[in-house]
């Protein structure tokens, strides 16, 4: 009996053990887990390194006269290692003697706090031995530079533990312009425009840093092991700062006149393809605009200037010539073929030629050429779009271009849609689409293919240099390709766009187009307009070819071709004429075989004190006025008068560009020069009316 209690007691006494030491480890282990984690994850942290991979510097993107389009820059994020061996030696001696300055200079510097509150946060890191304390973010270059003068700062990383971090980002240096085209970089998110286009030549190649991670997984850079990257390309684009300036404003001062919902204007070298400028603009809610989408490359149904297509189908099959007449009728609707057709324009005359029905852009007229011609074979009409290539893309090296759609044509094919095609409806291109074709009547037949990318170079040593490329030589006869410029002369001569072209001091081709929208949510019944004009300046010798579309608000007053987009067309191609067209024709410039003439401009009183001092006789024919000319007339100079008047562009030409600015910027214009000496073009001509704000470009030789 003795025995057997001795024995119970002893497994009391066990079973009580086992159970305090059970307790004891159970309330350890939650100790550690719940109040000790955090200090021994970290710990667990900072016992392992990773390579982690680095982020090459991104390719600049310039236009083709060198000016950066799209660039990375160097933000900085600034950490503080309060562990670091130069701050804890001597018990913190060169903390405790730059503190007090580094505060001031910080709270001098940024402004954002006061230097006791500096001090303070500054204070209670280095009382936790913050390991990567999280200082500054995002300085700028200049701020950087400024930072490293700083106290405690310039005695370097181990003695003040500052720790740089190089963080790049994007930046469009000319903001909105050109944004949809040129594109803007955004890390982890769908890139837009030549920016992703060209992403793997841009983006280079990754490089690697060996990293130790500390408290709460921050990863601290282990000096010296690093795989440095390689950055990337650089663009150089076709593109050119001033064009898609003057195409920005010309759409832009139009939309906001019109309170338009969307538009695009696009110009492009006629000899090789090159897109110079491309500008959107869509209609925010607030009614400013934006470059929000690319709609150069958007698919809609053109309307007139489609007809084109028409006239060069027609004319090639060789039926019918541009001087055929054609009964149009005076009620401005008639029966084609297969179903009614109406003019948005009254013709002049009942009976209009081939040539007039394209100037006055008469759908009757157009549909029922193109009827007679393509009715009993209209898949012959689709063989000539297909030559054309307005049924496939133009291959611009953006990505996002629509596929354009057309009525099917092939056997059993609906002759309503064949005559509905033939004046631009049941038929959907994109304005480069359409400006492809027409750079192709411009240049004498030779369809040239649109790019935006004359070269890929790495430190300035060209890597890939890209080529005009010539899609087609021979889609139409030389004779065609004749009439039908004489056709877009006549246009502008004597046809729908003769009132926004009248008064032009050089010639000009195109064709008009207003085209009813359906689209989406929209029905033809809505009142939406799409205005068009497309062409080419010089007519004689075209160095542009340039397309405005403008979509319309509903019912606008504003909605013809001729009344939206070809004074739009107009204004870029005269301020386009003044800088390059005109300048290129040394025949202008040439001078008199007397080898006296010359022509200056300025001021009248000290062109005069000029010829005292020089004793050089003269007629002053200024009469009292403030800027005068002077030119040579038998020999001898004439001062006439040059008479300015308030909001009227002045003539500045054979001026100084001194004398130039001095009288432009009283007036409250703005004044872009390019090149040295007189002035030998300006942008605006001589009486057109001015407003303050407005942007003069001269062009000096």
């Amino acid at each position: 009996m003795e025995v057997r209690r001795d024995i119970l007691w002893r497994v009391y006494l066990s079973f009580l053990g086992i159970a305090a030491l059970s307790c004891f480890v159970l309330g350890r282990a939650f100790y550690i887990q719940r109040v000790q984690g955090n200090y021994w994850r970290s710990m667990g942290d900072s016992m392992h390194q990773r390579f982690i991979p680095v982020d090459a510097e991104r390719g600049t993107i310039y236009s083709e006269d060198g000016q950066m389009l799209s660039t990375s820059l160097p933000q900085f994020n600034i950490y503080i290692d309060f562990k670091a061996d130069g701050l804890r030696e001597k018990n913190g001696k060169i903390f405790k003697e730059n503190i007090d300055a580094f505060s001031r200079s910080l709270a001098d510097f940024f402004g954002d706090k006061s230097a006791d509150q500096y001090k303070s946060e500054l204070l209670a890191a280095y009382k936790n031995k913050e390991r990567y304390y999280a200082f500054k973010k995002k300085l700028s270059f200049a701020q950087y530079k400024a930072f490293r003068n700083f106290p405690l700062v310039k005695l370097g990383r181990n003695k003040s533990g500052v720790i740089t971090e190089v963080k790049p980002f994007r930046k469009n240096p000319f903001m909105m312009m050109a944004k949809r085209t040129i594109g803007l970089y955004r890390e982890n998110a769908q890139n837009i425009g030549l920016e992703r286009t060209y992403d793997s030549l841009l983006k280079g190649k990754k490089g690697k840093r060996l990293v130790r991670f500390i408290t709460g997984g921050v990863a601290v850079p282990v000096d010296g092991y690093e795989i440095e990257p390689e950055n990337g390309k650089d663009i150089i684009t076709t593109m050119d700062v001033n064009i898609q300036d003057i195409a920005e404003t010309s759409l832009m001062n139009m939309m906001n006149k019109s309170e338009a919902r969307y538009g695009t204007c696009i110009v492009m070298e006629t000899k090789t393809g090159k897109v110079k400028a491309m500008a959107n603009l869509g209609r925010r809610p607030d009614g400013t605009y934006d470059e929000d989408y690319n709609y150069a490359m958007l698919t809609t149904e053109p309307g007139s200037t489609f007809k084109l297509a028409t006239l060069l189908s027609v004319l090639s099959e060789g039926k019918i010539t541009t001087d055929d007449k054609v009964e149009i009728g005076s009620t401005g609707k008639a029966f084609v073929g297969v179903r009614d057709v109406n003019d948005a324009e009254r013709a002049p005359k009942p009976i209009l030629s081939v040539k007039e029905c394209f100037a006055h852009s008469s759908n009757i007229g157009m549909s029922k050429i193109g009827f007679k011609t393509f009715a009993s074979q209209p898949e012959k009409f689709k063989e000539y779009l297909h030559r054309f290539r307005l049924d496939t893309v133009t291959g611009i090296d953006l990505v996002g271009e629509d596929k354009p759609h057309m009525a099917n044509l092939g056997k059993g094919a609906s002759l309503k849609d064949l005559v509905t095609m033939c004046f631009g409806y049941a038929v959907e291109v994109s304005p480069l689409q359409t400006l492809m074709l027409y750079n192709a009547v411009a240049n004498d037949g030779k369809m040239m293919k649109p790019y935006l990318v004359n070269s890929v170079q790495s430190n300035g040593k060209v890597l890939k240099q890209n080529q005009p490329v010539v899609l087609s030589d021979d889609f139409c006869s030389p004779s065609v390709i004749r009439s039908a410029k004489e056709c877009m002369e006549d246009v502008v001569k004597e046809g729908t766009g003769r009132p926004a072209f009248k008064g032009m001091p050089f010639q000009v081709a195109g064709k008009t187009g207003t085209a009813h929208v359906a689209d989406g949510k929209l029905k033809y019944g809505d009142g939406v307009y799409q205005a068009s004009f497309v062409g080419y300046f010089p007519a004689n010798d075209p160095q542009y070819t340039c397309i405005v579309v403008i979509r319309t608000k509903p019912h606008s007053p504003l909605h013809y071709g001729g009344q939206l987009a070809a004074p739009v067309f107009r204004e870029v191609a005269t301020r386009l004429y003044a800088m390059y067209v005109d300048k290129k024709n040394s025949s202008l410039y040439a001078a008199v075989k007397d080898s006296s003439a010359y022509f200056y401009a300025g001021n009248a009183g000290n062109i005069m004190n000029v010829f005292k001092q020089l004793n050089i006789r003269y007629t002053d024919s200024s009469m009292q006025h403030t800027w005068a000319d002077v030119y040579a007339k038998n020999y001898e100079p004439i001062v006439k008068p040059n008479e300015v008047k308030q909001q009227t562009m002045p003539d500045v030409k054979g001026m100084g560009l001194k004398d130039a600015l001095f009288l432009l910027e009283n007036m409250g214009l703005k004044v872009v020069p390019n090149g040295k000496g007189k002035v030998m073009a300006q942008s605006l001509s001589e009486g057109s009316a001015v407003k303050r704000g407005l942007t003069v470009y001269l062009q000096l030789s």
